[in-house]
């Protein structure tokens, strides 16, 4: 009788779960929309509330793909992995260089603010996506040479954009770094050694949410697009990074060397999601 009760349930549960994950990535793009033209206590809690709804959005996208083991395993891995690297980096200085944060992002645990691990939850998804699309050959996906093509491109789909956000936070005076210089050109204020701690990590995370959330991985049916919400997600926040630091932070030089950077993922995504649809039409 169990079992006769369940299988509607799991009929009607897919279509559910598409509308729940594009709605919580709608929701995502509206809370980030008006955080360049606000100020003060207002942009630090739509930080928040925007990074909270992101990560909820990735969640369900992570679950429209693997059912359960998805979100738990973005959960384990990017959360409560990103938040034992940041304790031990405020800590030690490693792997990304001696920084604090200044307690402006709300409460913390192990001296980390807790939106920081959901920070890392709501893009770690995005960057998967992002390099099982570009890796290729999605018959193949479970073979050992894609997988390290999806940890090397969704790692760097990762890192690459800690170079809009690290310049964006310590201008808003979320977090300080003790020794600040060098950096990349054209990003002061941020290490050198901060973004080549965020490239080790994130191949290492994205390769280790591939691994524990795989099964064989499908396209959501109605998503749209290789990916579906997640890979529209990440190339919302590509644009919308690049048109803040040049329209609103004054910030040329980040957008630039951040397009640069990022779009190595983000313009070939572009390209495939584009590709894709055409075919499809």
């Amino acid at each position: 009788m169990v079992q006769v009760q369940e299988r509607p349930a799991l009929r009607r549960g897919p279509g559910a779960g598409r509308r729940t994950a594009w709605a919580l990535a709608a929701a995502a793009v509206l809370c980030q929309i008006p955080y360049p033209l606000v100020s003060g206590p207002w942009r630090d809690a739509l930080t928040v509330a925007g990074v909270a709804v992101f990560c909820l959005a990735s969640l369900a996208a992570a679950a429209l793909r693997h059912g359960v083991r998805g979100p738990l395993a973005l959960f384990t891995v990017a959360g409560l992995g990103g938040l034992a690297v940041e304790a031990v980096g405020v800590r030690t200085g490693f792997p990304f260089g001696s920084y604090h944060y200044t307690g402006s992002l709300g409460p913390g645990v192990a001296g980390v603010p807790v939106v920081v691990p959901l920070a890392w939850i709501m893009m770690a998804w995005p960057a998967l996506e992002a390099g099982r699309v570009l890796a290729g050959d999605r018959r193949r996906a479970g073979a050992p040479a894609s997988r390290v093509r999806t940890a090397v491109a969704g790692g760097w789909a990762l890192a690459s954009w800690d170079v809009f956000l690290d310049p964006q936070m310590v201008d808003a005076g979320h977090w300080v770094w003790s020794h600040p210089h060098p950096g990349l050109p054209g990003v002061e204020g941020v290490p050198l050694t901060n973004f080549a701690g965020w490239v080790a990590v994130s191949v290492a995370m994205v390769a280790a949410v591939d691994t524990v959330s795989r099964r064989p991985v499908r396209r959501p049916a109605g998503s749209g697009a290789p990916g579906g919400p997640a890979v529209v997600l990440y190339l919302w926040t590509y644009a919308s990074s690049v048109t803040a630091c040049l329209v609103f932070f004054g910030r040329p030089q980040v957008a630039l060397v951040g397009g640069v950077l990022m779009g190595l993922v983000a313009v070939p995504l572009a390209l495939r999601m584009v590709g894709a649809t055409g075919r499809r039409g």
